[in-house]
């Protein structure tokens, strides 16, 4: 029904209803543990929620890259982190109500700190925060894949 450059939405029948199914790349997601035990976000605007949100260092699968791949590769461009031990956390729907759009969640750590190096336009800010901070916050992230994140890196510190 229609084809952009990063989305495409499809018609389909379901029981008889007609449903627009959004088609999207799956994309990755990091929860990412710095050196001293701080969960590693990012901030930054999102013109879809009108407003700059913070969340997990993410990114979009490129075409045959392997989720871990990306994964690595989103965590250096956007906070310069890079090395370390990694695992593979669950594999989840961003908005299965009307997207395709499988989100792999990585959890990171023992990483070595480096030089962001964003893609052109994108104005991220790096932030860091504890696990008290964390919970804290939790009330006031407006991003489903962050909240399943930050939920993950609380789980592992318990």
């Amino acid at each position: 029904m229609y084809e952009g450059d990063v989305l495409g939405v499809t018609v389909e029948l379901w029981d008889g209803a007609k449903r627009e199914i959004v088609e999207r790349a799956d994309a990755v997601a990091i929860v990412a543990a710095d050196a001293e035990d701080r969960l590693v976000l990012v901030r930054q605007p999102r013109e879809a929620a009108r407003a700059e949100l913070v969340e997990l260092p993410a990114g979009t699968i490129d075409g045959d890259e392997e989720p871990l791949a990306t994964a690595r590769r989103e965590l250096r461009e956007e906070t310069g982190l890079r090395g370390g031990r990694w695992r593979a956390g669950p594999a989840v729907y961003s908005s299965p109500g009307f997207c395709r759009e499988r989100m792999h969640l990585f959890l990171a750590d023992g990483l070595e700190e480096g030089d962001p190096d964003p893609d052109a336009g994108e104005r991220i800010e790096v932030v860091r925060w504890n696990a008290v901070e964390v919970e804290e916050r939790l009330a006031a992230i407006a991003d489903a894949k962050t909240l399943a994140g930050m939920l993950l890196f609380l789980r592992e510190r318990a």
